[in-house]
């Protein structure tokens, strides 16, 4: 059985999601490399040996350029905040191991291009790379993905997603890294809605072209942690926009975290000319369909309970009718990425993926910031199960004021 050995940088929410994934994999998937957990870095070495412990790792650094110097060693996982992300991916990348990125890819543009650039040097020497948009693995996500592909909908015409939490609501919720521009890149924008621009694309099969947008921050300080006065706020608390596909669908999106009462509601509706899909995260083991087959008389949505052995992924755990959570998700992702590495192919979504995204996140802000008008989205990069469904021509990112 081939092996490869994984370094981890980070290890708070997402580092623990991830050593969860890292720990299941091989038992439920029997995937065709087995992974050692070899190395968890961070930059405190109390705080890290213990967490190394808690969670699997066998030896922890302090430094996490030692990871990529260690012959025992060829998949870098990064789940830092978004301003360690592309430094320590394209030095991965460039030193031959495979990377997991977490999302978003990056905390700029010109960030993510580097580290796509980066992608496509060391995928000529087959080094494998992925974004984690850990979404697309929900099992009902998937399957909306494979009923628009097979055409169960007919062509897309719209798109609605929204992201909706609560933890910001109280103003004197405690300041974080994430309320920092430098570090977080952008506020719901970057860290929520990034996840329902790409799993909405994947769904689509298709990528914005256009948005229209406009961002709030509703709390400009929030109390630091450690009683040291208040935090200032430079990101955004909610980002809406509208948009348009590549293909003409028209598309709405709405993230925030201070919608009191929404807990982790993750939305997507998808209408075509002849059915519909509906997924809510809340209820992540469901997706509602309708195709526009049946009588007058019966027509409408219909429940699919997402656990049957035919569904992605579900038939590696449990029996029929036995629901998933999200911590599956994250295996799922990592299932996929060790098969990828075993077969010689590329995983998805990909650093072009990644850069299609943050792409969309720019002309968001972009949007907001002006006030007013049509924002293009750069680039043609694909999104989706393997077949290139990106826009035709180049376009820049200047805004495009409609003529009436």
């Amino acid at each position: 059985m081939t092996t490869v050995g994984v370094g981890m940088v980070g290890y708070a929410f997402m580092g623990r999601a991830h050593s969860q994934a890292w720990r299941s994999v091989g038992p439920f998937f029997d995937p065709p490399v087995r992974p050692e957990m070899v190395a968890l870095a961070g930059r405190t070495e109390e705080n890290v040996r213990a967490a190394a412990a808690e969670l699997g790792w066998a030896s922890a650094e302090t430094d996490w350029k030692r990871l990529l110097r260690r012959d025992d060693i060829g998949l870098i996982d990064i789940c830092t905040p978004g301003d360690g992300h592309a430094e320590i991916a394209i030095a991965a990348l460039d030193a031959g191991k495979h990377v997991l990125c977490e999302k978003p890819l990056a905390n700029t543009v010109a960030e993510a291009e580097a580290m796509a650039a980066a992608a496509a040097r060391a995928q000529a020497r087959g080094v494998r790379s992925m974004v984690g948009f850990n979404y697309r693995r929900v099992p009902a996500v998937t399957l909306a993905h494979k009923l628009v592909t097979d055409g169960r909908i007919g062509a897309v015409r719209h798109v609605r997603a929204q992201y909706l939490q609560d933890w910001l609501t109280d103003p004197d919720a405690p300041w974080t890294w994430r309320m920092d521009r430098d570090r977080a890149g952008s506020g719901a924008l970057g860290d929520i809605g990034a996840h329902i621009i790409d799993t909405a694309q994947f769904i689509a099969g298709d990528t914005l072209a256009g948005v229209s947008a406009l961002t709030e921050t509703f709390v400009a300080e929030r109390p630091r942690p450690d009683g040291a006065g208040r935090g200032r706020v430079t990101v955004d608390d909610a980002a809406l926009f509208i948009g348009r596909t590549s293909r003409g669908a028209t598309a709405s999106f709405e993230a925030t975290r201070v919608a009191a009462g929404r807990k982790n509601s993750l939305r997507i509706e998808v209408n075509g000319t002849s059915g519909s899909l509906a997924f809510d995260l809340e209820s992540m083991n469901e997706l509602w369909f309708h195709d526009g087959g049946e009588d007058a008389e019966t027509a409408g949505f219909r429940r699919i309970l997402v656990t049957e052995p035919e569904h992605p992924y579900a038939g590696a755990w449990w029996p029929p009718g036995h629901v998933l959570g999200y911590e599956h998700t994250f295996t799922h992702q990592i299932a996929d990425l060790l098969a990828a590495i075993g077969e010689g192919t590329d995983p998805r979504p990909s650093f072009a993926d990644g850069l299609q995204v943050q792409r969309v996140l720019a002309a968001v802000q972009e949007s907001a910031e002006r006030g007013s008008g049509w924002t293009s989205v750069g680039g043609s990069e694909h999104v989706g199960g393997g077949e290139h469904v990106g826009g035709g021509e180049h376009v820049s990112s200047s805004v495009e004021r409609s003529a009436g």
